[in-house]
């Protein structure tokens, strides 16, 4: 059964809104782990738009599950993974004008400077996934870096608008799994997962995680924070049972 990696990011971005101490995206790791998180994510952007600093000292303080630090490959940012040493680093692309991560971070273009990012984490005793995209080439370079994991960004089968479409990237997700499995990397997944859409996922062979964030922090508005881990945990439980 895949395990559950949420990601506390939106609940900053609701305090960043005004400024303000609240909510706390630290309460709302504890409450998720109450829910029964397997993981907690977060993404520590250059421009600080959402989590801060802080949130991230005092999460790896607390945080009793595995804590996933999502990084770009800048140098600045690998600094402060290494000082902070979350149990994984999960390097991902970023730009300053995305609302969001828009697809999987390329590593054959920035290779020499994924490859630094690796060996810094490495040296410093931290497990490394790269998010890619379900493409040979990019999961084959995942390879030749040695890193412990690979994060298949479901981006595209999230937004599709067609069965069609959709059945023709889950089987690219499927294909992309295979070859991370095979090549005995940690799967995970994730990107625009939700409640409607992430069955599918959570069933596909050897799923290890499913990082998940914006869709929980949305139904935690309205049921709470617990409630609604729980609620995606029940998803991905009934669909893997029934395999």
């Amino acid at each position: 059964m895949a395990t559950l990696g949420v990601n506390i990011d939106h609940v900053a971005t609701i305090r960043q809104a005004r400024r303000t101490v609240e909510p706390d995206p630290v309460w709302a790791a504890a409450l998720a782990e109450l829910g029964g998180a397997d993981a907690i994510t977060v993404h520590l952007r250059e421009d600080r738009r959402h989590i801060q600093d802080r949130d991230l000292e005092v999460l790896r303080r607390t945080v009793q599950v595995k804590l996933n630090l999502e990084s770009a490959i800048a140098s600045g940012m690998i600094d402060i993974a290494c000082r902070i040493k979350p149990d994984q680093v999960t390097l991902v692309p970023e730009r300053r004008e995305e609302i969001t991560t828009e697809g999987g971070l390329d590593v054959l273009t920035h290779r020499a400077a994924t490859a630094e990012a690796v060996r810094r984490l490495h040296d410093a005793g931290i497990a490394v996934s790269l998010f890619i995209d379900p493409c040979a080439r990019q999961i084959d370079a995942a390879v030749d870096l040695a890193v412990e994991a690979a994060e298949l960004h479901t981006g595209a089968y999230a937004v599709a608008t067609t069965e069609a479409t959709r059945h023709d990237r889950l089987v690219d997700l499927s294909r992309g799994a295979q070859m991370v499995r095979q090549a005995k990397l940690q799967l995970a997944a994730g990107h625009g997962l939700t409640y409607r859409n992430v069955m599918p996922v959570a069933r596909l062979d050897g799923m290890g995680e499913l990082n998940i964030g914006h869709s929980i922090v949305s139904r935690a508005v309205l049921v709470g924070f617990s409630q609604a881990v729980r609620e995606m945990k029940s998803l991905m439980t009934l669909m893997t049972d029934r395999t």
